[in-house]
């Protein structure tokens, strides 16, 4: 089974002037596509053609001989899931069960806020920051590269992409402003309270 390009929950130029088509044009059509292809690549007649994307990233999540595998299948998860955490006219504060466990997690929604965006930008070089479950507790995590929060047992309710080709084209250098931006004006805090319920 040949995994193929999830197309994006909105219109490439939906979350103009805060992220732009361009971006997307490089970002999803150019750059995610080519972790699918290199996935299906590596494990076109192996045993794990077969498997879900969840599987084969915690079967190479476990073995060394499988990083190149790993590297696209986490890569492909977590793209499709950042497109996921986006929306137009997001941002803004969450309501309901999901602001009431981030306010008894942070303190506040503000701090929240902060410590997310202290993650983001502190994330050297390439990677995510990430709102995650972990012993049924919220925190805040990063991971480097391809990581991901599966791969260490926590379940990913928000993230966001700091490698510099998710922002440049738009924000140049200034990752803080990206990741600004994206808390004010593009979260989609549907599906991370959707994300919270399941998990």
């Amino acid at each position: 089974m040949a995994f193929e390009l999830p197309a994006l929950p909105f219109a490439p130029n939906a979350l103009e002037p805060h992220m732009s088509a361009q971006t997307f044009s490089f970002h999803h059509a150019k750059h995610h596509q080519a972790y699918v292809t290199n996935l299906n690549n590596l494990i076109k007649d192996t045993p794990l053609a077969d498997k879900t994307l969840e599987e084969i990233i915690l079967d190479a999540a476990k073995d060394p001989a499988k990083a190149g595998i790993f590297n696209n299948a986490a890569q492909v998860w977590n793209h499709t899931f950042f497109w996921n955490c986006l929306k137009p006219n997001g941002g803004g504060t969450p309501t309901g069960d999901l602001l009431a466990k981030i306010e008894a997690a942070f303190g506040s929604f503000d701090a929240f806020k902060d410590q997310f965006k202290a993650a983001a930008v502190g994330q050297f070089g390439s990677g995510w920051a990430w709102l995650v479950v972990e012993g049924g507790a919220l925190k805040i995590t990063k991971t480097p590269n391809a990581d991901l929060p599966m791969a260490h047992g926590q379940t990913a309710l928000l993230t966001v992409d700091v490698w510099e080709h998710a922002y440049y084209l738009d924000f140049q250098n200034r990752r803080p402003d990206f990741v600004q931006s994206f808390l004010d004006n593009l979260v989609n805090w549907d599906f991370v309270a959707a994300n919270l319920a399941k998990a």
